[in-house]
């Protein structure tokens, strides 16, 4: 493993930059031309041009945003991750819910940091992670830890959420899910309960907040 700093014959650590907004690459592509040991190796704008880039330069650091058109970071850390299992990836995004860690992790991501980091925090967490470590910013540990023992909502409960956050009724729900409308009454009494919420706003609110459905 190549060590993290620059020392005689060692070389920078490779890094692929992956974001929608060319302001975070430009501003990323500055801060790490000042780092002895890294060197950008490549840009892309979304989570296909990621892959693309990826398979070109097999950089040593990926950072990646999640939401991007065409393909979604996540997508994309899972296309990458099946084909070149060692590739060592960076979250660098402006949410942080738990489930939505939780999934990026899961995928396989080695680091989550917000883009609200400080650049000595990215740096860092650039050579833990291609030191072979993992690392999270401190407000998605603390997230995970928020959450860490709440009961999940079932596959069908966020069905039934994602609804409630696009504006339908109970009735409305039950056409679309083909179910009756005591079940969904069900549902939403669960999902109230597990999520902590005060009505059915609340909930669908607390459920972006967290990663659990998109708007």
């Amino acid at each position: 493993m190549k060590p993290s700093s620059v020392s005689e014959g060692s070389q920078p650590i490779r890094i692929l930059i992956a974001d929608d907004h060319a302001l975070i690459r430009e501003g990323i592509a500055v801060l790490v031309g000042t780092q002895p040991d890294m060197n950008l190796v490549a840009e892309a704008s979304n989570g296909s041009e990621a892959i693309q880039q990826f398979r070109t330069h097999r950089p040593d650091i990926t950072l990646m945003d999640l939401q991007m058109p065409e393909m979604s970071g996540f997508d994309a850390i899972v296309a990458i991750r099946g084909e070149f299992p060692e590739a060592k990836i960076v979250v660098l995004t402006t949410y942080k819910g738990d489930v939505q860690i939780l999934r990026a992790l899961k995928a396989g991501a080695k680091g989550y940091l917000l883009k609200s980091t400080f650049h000595k925090e990215l740096v860092e967490t650039i050579r833990a992670v291609h030191a072979g470590r993992k690392a999270l910013s401190p407000e998605a540990s603390y997230e995970l830890a928020e959450h860490a023992t709440d009961d999940a909502l079932t596959p069908a409960e966020i069905n039934v959420l994602r609804l409630i956050a696009a504006g339908n009724t109970n009735k409305q729900i039950a056409d679309q899910l083909s179910i009756t409308e005591e079940t969904v009454k069900s549902r939403v009494k669960s999902i109230l309960s597990k999520l902590g919420a005060n009505d059915r706003t609340h909930a669908a609110t607390i459920g972006v907040k967290r990663g659990i459905i998109e708007l």
